[in-house]
């Protein structure tokens, strides 16, 4: 089969946010939209991870998944890639596709040399929703900001695309397709989208003393996959590995449209989960133990306790204080650890507590792939819901849950047959107690104007410019307020390759640790989503049971009113609050 030249002319705005490009499926159905895209990637890459190469293509199974799917398989085959990889269904975890880019060897010892993975994360999907595309390097993290730039210059000039007329492939079970292509031979290689990931999992956490906690009939399990990708795994892992039981499970059928839902695993979408725990507006009756959630491409996660929530800034502070003595992966101690700037200070308490390598990057987890990389980072986090470490080059959701549980078994490995069992709320008040409480809370406004999103940003820049101004300011909303120290607009150089990001989240600082920030979003398909982070500091063992509402509505008022919110945006009230 020979390889065809397509004549096409550049869209507008196909530039990659931080996780790759994101618009409605509507955007993406049009002619040759997700072509150029496909194609200006290939031509970014050099040739020698294109021809000849191999790559996988998988994603969560939204909605134009499978049309999406079978367009970059003759993509592939017309840039001369060698064979395509695919997850059964077509389904791949963000996650799992990092795990089989970093860890699958195919028939001729070969490894893949990247992937492209089809998701819009946490956003709802559906023919009237978001789809999304990204590209994966050799290291099984996302392409960095040379890559991505290169993308979207490419996108701007494109004129053709290759491509071959392929029959459809049958992605639906394992197997290997040939096809004799202009260039050679080009295989399509379907195969079980759990195994590699599991296998993987397993060598990192002891699953025989998780198995035992779960075993306990004083421990009880839940966990919703929000009908995302992360159902893939939940009875593979949890009930046939770790012995939970069935119906711990809910919604872990992958959905194209999530069911209906917002795949995004917080306290205000992933309702069915809060209720069960004992978090909703009606009491619940003696509540599992332990629950948590994934997104739609289950790279991230959300941790409960019974009546208790976890804080992503929390979770990934507690796993770093626990890890070499709960994770047997991390026994011989941890090389570093790191955060993006928006995510509270926690962290940085336990490793200046440990005295361990600390970094501070902006959002983006390729820049965690870089210090990892580099051997200087072995767990990190995002505020956002994203938790992992240096065992793949993505968040992990399913890591992070198998994180907690180990956790607790280890808390309870003397305890298992005992009266009362050390509870996650147990864990989170006693590390408080130790390293002291961030009080942490997010508010995003989405689908804003964009320009007006803009001059609210441009207006905190210019106050910036005189803080006993700002002062002033803050004095005159709330005088129980600490002063600001100071402010800037983050800019992060990487320690490794010396390249400098630039304009990633505005900051305003207070003399007792407290912050303020503001950044734009990159990870909306419309509009502009302005997030505000607002996090106060407490030492004082008195002080830190309190409500978390009730410790930052001083920091809360400051912000909205120091930011002119309303005024800019029309909204007299965030979308989300988590």
């Amino acid at each position: 089969m020979s390889i065809k030249r397509v004549q096409t002319t550049p869209f507008d705005g196909q530039k990659p946010g931080t996780s790759g490009l994101r618009k409605k499926v509507k955007v993406f159905i049009q002619p040759n939209y997700l072509q150029n895209f496909v194609q200006s990637t290939f031509n970014a890459l050099p040739a020698d991870q294109v021809k000849g190469a191999r790559l996988v293509v998988s994603g969560d199974g939204r909605y134009y998944s499978k049309e999406a799917i079978q367009i970059i398989i003759k993509m592939a085959a017309g840039n001369g890639v060698k064979s395509v990889w695919v997850g059964t269904n077509g389904l791949l975890s963000t996650p799992a596709v990092s795990a089989v880019v970093r860890e699958r060897v195919g028939a001729d010892g070969s490894k893949a040399s990247g992937a492209f993975i089809l998701t819009a994360s946490h956003n709802p999907g559906g023919p009237n929703e978001d789809f999304g595309i990204k590209y994966n390097m050799g290291n099984g993290g996302p392409a960095p900001e040379s890559i991505t730039d290169k993308i979207y210059e490419n996108t701007t000039q494109i004129k053709e695309y290759l491509t071959v007329d392929l029959p459809e492939v049958d992605i639906i079970k394992p197997g290997v397709t040939s096809f004799e292509v202009e260039g050679g031979t080009f295989t399509v290689d379907v195969f079980d989208s759990a195994s590699d990931y599991v296998k993987l999992l397993k060598s990192i956490f002891d699953f025989d003393s998780i198995r035992k906690l779960l075993s306990s009939p004083k421990f009880t399990f839940c966990f919703d996959a929000l009908h995302g990708v992360g159902g893939a795994y939940a009875k593979r892992i949890f009930v046939e590995e770790l012995g939970a039981k069935e119906d711990s499970l809910l919604n872990c059928v992958p959905k194209e449209d999530f069911g209906g839902g917002h795949p995004d695993p917080n306290l205000t979408y992933a309702k069915e989960l809060v209720a069960r725990m004992g978090l909703g507006k009606s009491d619940t009756q003696n509540p599992p133990e332990f629950g948590a959630a994934a997104d739609g491409d289950a790279d991230r996660n959300m941790i409960l306790g019974k009546r208790f929530f976890v804080t992503p800034s929390d979770s990934v502070a507690i796993i770093a204080a626990n890890a070499v003595e709960a994770i047997p992966y991390f026994s011989s101690g941890l090389k570093g650890v790191a955060r993006s700037m928006p995510t509270s200070a926690a962290l940085d308490v336990v490793a200046k507590h440990l005295n361990l390598k600390f970094f501070e990057v902006p959002t983006g987890w390729k820049f965690f792939g870089n210090l990892m990389d580099a051997g200087l980072c072995s767990i990190c986090g995002e505020e956002s819901f994203g938790t992992g470490s240096d065992h793949i080059r993505e968040k992990d959701g399913i890591w992070a849950v198998l994180a907690w549980l180990s956790i607790l078994a280890y808390k309870n490995k003397d305890n298992i047959g005992g009266d009362k069992l050390v509870t996650v709320e147990d864990i989170v008040r006693k590390h408080w107690s130790t390293y002291g409480r961030h009080y942490y809370t997010r508010y995003d406004y989405e689908n804003v104007d964009a320009g007006k999103a803009k001059e609210l940003m441009a207006s905190l820049v210019n106050l910036q410019s005189s803080i006993p101004e700002v002062n002033k300011i803050v004095k005159g909303i709330r005088s129980d307020v600490a002063n600001v120290a100071g402010g800037d607009e983050f800019e992060y150089k990487d320690p490794v390759d010396g390249s400098i990001s630039s304009h990633q989240g505005i900051r305003y600082l207070f003399e007792d640790g407290s912050r303020l920030v503001f950044r734009l979003s990159g990870t909306g398909s419309e509009g502009a989503t302005i997030r505000l982070y607002i996090e106060q500091y407490e030492k004082d063992p008195s002080k830190i049971s309190r409500e978390s509402s009730e410790a930052l509505a001083p920091l809360v008022e400051v912000a909205l009113k120091l930011s002119k919110m309303q005024e800019f945006t029309g909204r007299s009230a965030p979308t989300v609050i988590t």
